[in-house]
């Protein structure tokens, strides 16, 4: 097994926070676990688990789907990408959060019975730089050449400094343009190199949270976890396809949408006052009333104010909605600013 060269990062959270919002900072995702299907009956196979049409997907294609229970609970967030590797002409790269690798194999192997598929975990295989922020495509030309123009998901193959061969994915985390880097494991301080060479400023995971919970992206563990039924999942919809056929946890999920026309609660992000201390799982109250939870929190340098993300029932859902949330010193006012 190779041993994965950790990189150095500022110390100061304040110059990756500016690198990240008006250049281009990089983040170290070498953690974030891969789970490789090959065999001709992927796509079938992991259609008819996850949420998205899998099936479906051309090549250099992606998509966001989720591995459900029956219930439809949301069991694991991840990237779906249709590429090839060395040996397969077509294979699907499963991505998901650090630590839920190992989970991820088990569950969808559990269902493996006589289907043409072969599941490896690869996390240890690849190292994985996410780039992200405004000048991120001129960096990426500077280390790469070339540029394709992707959409969310989308991915190409390239070589970075000519003899580094990548795969290069779009990854809209942090609301704006960003770009997994992907390449195997012993070019790993190479691409480092590379890359900072061309501009992008090392950051940490405080800065990349910081950011996600700006922009409002749901994030497996502290938003997401195997009790939230998935509709209720913030930007859930281009993760679910109605056109497909069958896959597990299919039932709840169609009668939310046919009978109620919208989960029970709905993924929100609240403003409050600037330095606040929210608890995890903060309450969040209109009035007497308990309508919700708090899920995620950050001191937002571009709103200059406490922000946290977190689920309220849906009839409250809508911006603009005065609300409170409970802390260990009382109840502080808040704002839902949007759904």
């Amino acid at each position: 097994m190779l041993e994965h060269i950790a990189q150095p990062a500022p110390a100061d959270a304040a110059e990756e926070y500016v690198a990240a919002t008006t250049a281009t900072a990089v983040f170290d995702h070498s953690d974030f676990a891969k789970i490789v299907v090959t065999g001709p009956d992927g796509p079938m196979f992991l259609g008819n688990l996850s949420t998205n049409d899998v099936k479906g997907l051309p090549l250099g294609g992606g998509c966001e789907s989720y591995f459900c229970d029956a219930r439809a609970k949301a069991l694991f967030q991840a990237a779906i990408y249709h590429t090839s590797l060395p040996g397969h002409a077509h294979a699907l790269w499963l991505e998901t959060v650090p630590g839920r690798g190992e989970a991820l194999f088990k569950h969808i192997d559990r269902y493996l019975i006589s289907e043409a598929v072969e599941i490896a975990n690869e996390t240890e295989r690849y190292t994985q730089y996410f780039l992200s922020g405004p000048t991120v495509a001129k960096v990426l030309e500077a280390a790469i050449g070339s540029v394709p123009p992707l959409e969310e998901f989308q991915h190409a193959e390239r070589s970075c400094g000519g003899n580094v061969p990548v795969s290069l994915r779009r990854r809209d985390w942090l609301g704006v343009p960003g770009y997994d880097v992907v390449c195997d494991r012993s070019h790993d301080e190479t691409l480092w190199q590379l890359l900072t060479a061309a501009g992008a400023t090392p950051a940490g995971e405080e800065t990349f949270h910081t950011l996600r919970i700006e922009a409002g992206t749901p994030y497996y563990g502290p938003d997401i976890d195997e009790n939230r039924f998935v509709m209720e999942v913030g930007k859930v919809e281009r993760a679910v396809s109605y056109s497909k056929g069958c896959y597990l946890g299919q039932e709840p999920i169609v009668m939310a949408r046919d009978r109620a026309g919208h989960a029970p609660r709905s993924f929100v992000q609240l403003k409050l006052a600037k330095g606040l201390e929210i608890p995890a799982n903060a309450k969040v109250f209109l009035g007497a009333d308990e309508i919700g939870t708090v899920t995620s929190v950050c001191q937002s340098p571009k709103l200059q104010a406490t922000v946290a993300l977190g689920y309220v029932r849906w009839k409250h859902r809508d911006p603009g909605t005065q609300v409170e949330v409970e802390t260990a010193s009382g109840r502080v006012a808040g704002e839902i600013v949007r759904p």
